[in-house]
């Protein structure tokens, strides 16, 4: 599996509206956050009447020798909330009360859901698999940490709270014989995380519970994925029976290639590429840079500060924006390319 052309792909699925501009929490879009590929607790899917999911499923095709191998990584985020307290004369007080905001010579803290990013791995045979399927457990235990906010003088002027919970969950993988050398492979992700209240939890109470931006990528060794978009006429009508909920199988790479899957929340057509002249992700995939780009350079000081301040990816999203040169800006106007060279090197 060759994860350096997987990657670029995979990282922009995982933070995909991660934040948005203008890249400040105090913004409506980012208050009232709408991630891709959550997986929520049970309790609280079956609060909402399923409309929220607690799994997901994919299934595709491979062609493979009898000593073929998976090589399966769930990806997903964890969120982690970030609170703001004010400390009044530099004393610890025995309770802390959260702020909305809090000034300290000139930084600007806030409140925010954090990510940390995380990776379940398994390797299966393929031959094994179809007598069996196989199943993974995963925890992840909660956390708790506590930063001080320091003044230029040294006295701690607030607190930083960070809480991440428990997230329990399960990766299974199945695999059946559908035709000589062809396998029709399973994949399963559950959320068994606990979820208190779920019946009243709203949807932002829940997303520490949950996986976010959840998607597979999957590789294959001596053997060959097959497109389900245009998969050859002898594998359509087993193409056809892949039942997918929540994740749809692309292949990855250079055209031509089969040897690895993303497996994405996000619908995409086989061999998605990153256009060369990006400089950089701005969690929005689907995003014209040149326009993005200018409109962060139309942020007013105050808003850029809140921006750097806001989220470390946020800041480099900044920087890098500010740093742009001429010849970076030429290259993001425009760019022509023949659709039909891409059909040519498929072929």
């Amino acid at each position: 599996m060759n994860l350096t052309l997987a990657e670029k792909i995979a990282k922009a699925v995982l933070y995909e509206g991660y934040m948005l501009y203008p890249y400040r929490p105090s913004a409506v879009k980012n208050r009232q956050r709408f991630n891709f590929g959550v997986i929520y607790p049970e309790a609280y899917s079956l609060a909402q009447g399923t409309s929220e999911p607690c799994a997901f499923q994919t299934e595709c095709l491979a062609q493979a020798n009898n000593d073929g191998v998976l090589e399966v990584r769930l990806r997903f985020l964890q969120l982690v909330d970030r609170s703001i307290a004010r400390v009044p004369d530099g004393e610890l007080p025995l309770h802390l009360q959260p702020v909305a905001s809090l000034e300290v010579d000139g930084r600007l803290y806030q409140p925010w859901q954090e990510a940390i990013e995380r990776e379940v791995s398994l390797t299966a045979d393929l031959t094994k698999l179809c007598s069996g399927p196989v199943c993974e457990p995963f925890r992840l235990p909660p956390g708790r940490s506590v930063e001080a906010i320091r003044d230029r003088q040294g006295r701690i002027a607030g607190v930083i709270s960070r809480r991440s919970e428990e997230l329990r969950g399960a990766v299974g993988i199945a695999a059946l014989q559908v035709g000589e050398g062809v396998f029709r492979i399973t994949l399963r992700v559950s959320n068994e995380s606990r979820s208190d209240r779920a019946e009243s939890a709203t949807r932002g109470d829940v997303l520490i519970h949950s996986l976010v931006s959840a998607h597979f990528v999957v590789g294959v060794q001596r053997g060959a994925f097959v497109s389900l978009l245009e998969p050859p006429d002898e594998l359509r009508q087993a193409a056809a029976e892949c039942q997918n909920a929540g994740l749809w199988p692309i292949l990855l790479g250079e055209a031509g290639q089969r040897d690895t899957l993303l497996c994405s929340p996000i619908i995409m057509y086989d061999y998605p590429q990153i256009a060369p002249e990006s400089p950089g992700d701005l969690f929005d995939g689907t995003e014209i840079d040149e326009i993005l780009s200018l409109r962060i350079l139309t942020m007013t000081e105050e808003e850029k500060r809140e921006m750097r301040d806001s989220d470390e990816r946020a800041r480099r999203i900044l920087e890098r924006t500010e740093a742009l040169a001429s010849e970076d800006w030429m290259r993001l106007h425009g760019a022509f390319r023949d659709p039909r060279s891409t059909e040519e090197k498929a072929s």
